[in-house]
């Protein structure tokens, strides 16, 4: 039975997932399947390129950097994404904290990102490929709406994969994997609510219907996926690690401490959980 992880999404809140992921690399934990969501995806890479401490560097070093993130790259009509595209996901792994092909392509594993599709609302999965050096799909996985330009891959329209597949475990599940590590980015407790920006997005997106509809049903979607997680992590199939709290932690966060402090709770985390998740990998 093959080993699996999962990791959500949720903009900086992900550094906590990216902790958990550099402690399991002191452990030399990786699975035989990775799948991501968002920032997930985009962060999750450098865990199966093993390096350690490499999204940690970055986010503490360009967080306040107006060429990573600020309204000026929204308001940029080459760029229109809040992110600067080109320095986050050219300049900054081609140049700046070079990004280890080599060592991602060594992963024997399998990746995935999670898509979603405007046409019809549901996720799409795309496998994580180290040929392409714009990143094509890890910047649509990325693509928070509002925030991002809508990304046309094989003829289709995409944006956040969150939108349609926060937590993507069945996907996992239908890939084969029996004993996974899901990796959440709110606390246990947390419960999705409405959001107030929801009125923006269906003018926005008047033209896809589909999206709409999934958009509007993404709170109720979203909390139930968790309960039916938190069910699998009772019947002994999943280990779920979720952060102590994010009150207060923006998920376009500019607080180097904060950052340091969500980052260190998902070290202290997955290093008290590396044991388990050693014999939960190794069941078969």
């Amino acid at each position: 039975m093959k080993s699996g992880i999962v990791l959500e999404g949720g903009a900086f809140r992900t550094i906590f997932s990216t902790g958990v992921c550099d402690a399991l690399l002191d452990a030399g934990l990786l699975p035989d399947y990775f799948i991501g969501v968002s920032a997930g995806a985009g962060y999750g890479i450098s865990y199966l390129s093993r390096q350690k401490w490499r999204n940690l560097n970055i986010i503490c070093h360009y967080a306040n950097d107006k060429r990573y993130m600020g309204m000026g790259n929204l308001l940029d009509r080459k760029n229109r994404s809040y992110f600067g595209l080109k320095f986050a996901y050219e300049d900054i792994p081609n140049q700046y904290v070079p990004f280890d092909y080599e060592a991602f392509s060594a992963y024997s594993g399998e990746a995935e990102a999670v898509l979603t599709n405007l046409n019809t609302g549901k996720a799409d999965y795309y496998p994580i490929s180290c040929t392409d050096k714009h990143f094509t799909v890890l910047q649509a996985t990325c693509a928070m709406p509002l925030l991002f330009p809508i990304f046309h891959i094989n003829g289709q329209l995409y944006l956040d994969g969150g939108c349609a597949d926060p937590i993507p475990w069945q996907r996992a599940l239908d890939k084969g994997c029996e004993h996974l590590l899901v990796v959440l980015t709110r606390e246990r407790s947390y419960v999705r609510s409405v959001e107030k920006s929801d009125g923006l997005i269906r003018r926005h997106y008047r033209k896809y219907p589909n999206f709409l509809d999934t958009m509007l049903r993404r709170a109720d979607a979203y909390n139930e996926n968790r309960e039916h997680l938190f069910q699998l992590e009772r019947e002994g199939r999943a280990i779920i690690i979720a952060p102590e709290s994010t009150r207060g932690f923006s998920r376009m966060e500019k607080d180097v401490e904060k950052i340091r402090a969500l980052w260190q709770d998902g070290y202290f985390k997955g290093h008290a959980a590396a044991p388990e998740l050693a014999e939960f990998w190794k069941k078969d």
